[in-house]
Parts: structure tokens; sequence; C-alpha cells
């Protein structure tokens, strides 16, 4: 199998590590394969890549789109490094409201699964850095939802001292202990 998965410390997170085939030439991966993934228990159908381009000190999120069109994301990064964040809000989940983050590069490959039910977001660790995800579900403005990147309640220690941020991100809501977010 091409695929190393490793689970998160909250259920549903997977860090996946793709086996890369190097050789005189260069070197060849499988960054996605439907069977392998389906077997971990990353079930598709994707249906929306994104791709996005951040300056060094850039946090983008935390976003997350509600049902009926709720995404899954499928997370890599493929120039630079991110810290990349999932926060729980399934409110039936025992870590409801509890975060992890991960760093991903392009040096060391690892991708970051992140089921239905999650705010994602990241920060930019080097300039032009670009992080491409799948998503399970198109984009639909009716459904998007955020937190406040750095909500003291959940309190997630961000790796920068001054975030840039869109003005749409900073005026996102706090988290709400008491929200219903996901069931």
């Amino acid at each position: 199998m091409p695929f190393n998965f490793r689970a998160g410390s909250i259920a549903g997170l997977v860090i996946v590590e793709p086996r890369l085939f190097p050789d005189g030439r260069g070197a060849f991966m499988e960054s996605y394969k439907a069977s392998d993934f389906a077997a971990a228990g990353i079930a598709g159908p994707f249906a929306q890549d994104n791709h996005s381009t951040s300056s060094l000190g850039t946090v983008r999120g935390l976003h997350f789109q509600r049902l009926p069109q709720a995404q899954g994301k499928l997370v890599r990064v493929t120039r630079g490094r991110v810290w990349d964040v999932a926060v729980d809000l399934r409110r039936s989940s025992p870590t409801f409201g509890k975060w992890e983050g991960f760093e991903l590069s392009a040096a060391n490959r690892l991708m970051f699964w992140i089921p239905v039910g999650f705010a994602h977001g990241f920060v930019a660790l080097e300039e032009g850095t670009e992080l491409q995800y799948k998503c399970t579900d198109e984009y639909a403005p009716s459904s998007e939802g955020g937190i406040r990147w750095d909500d003291p309640i959940l309190g997630i220690a961000w790796p920068v001292r001054d975030a840039v941020v869109s003005e749409k991100d900073g005026k996102l809501p706090a988290f709400e202990p008491e929200g219903e977010y996901f069931s």
C-alpha cells in the first residue's frame, strides 16, 4: 500500500503519509487512491478541489459548512509549510470544542483528513505557501460558517505572533460552547 494512515487524537481525524518512490530521475508518489482511502475510512467521493497561496503569517479559518452541504476535506501542502488545525464541532462527541494541529509541508508530504463535523484553519509558516485540498461537497455560501481563529475558549496555540487575517475571517463569531454546530 502506498500510504500510511495514522489516527489523530480526536476520533475521525487522520494523518496520511504517502510513500515516495525516488530514483535517478526524481521521485513519484500517489497523492490519492480511492480504494486505499476508502479502506482507511476516508470516504469520497470528492466534489471540489481547492488551491490557495498564502503569505507568511496568513491565517485562514476557522471554516466549515453546515448540513446539508457539509464538507470533509483532504488537505496537503505542495509548496512551503502550514500549521493545520481542526476543531471538533460534533455536539455528540466527547471531544466537542477540542482541537488538534499538525505541521504539513511540501517536504514531509503529509496529508490531513478532516471529516464533516470539524472547523478547519491553517497558518502559513513560509512565504508563498500553497495548500491544496479536496472537498466532499461543493462550496455553498448559504451553508458556510466559521469561528474566530483566535477564540480564547478554544485556546488554539497558533505558532504566529502577528497574523494576517482577511476582513471576513476577522469578523467571524466566537465559539459557542452551547452552540449546535453538528449533531
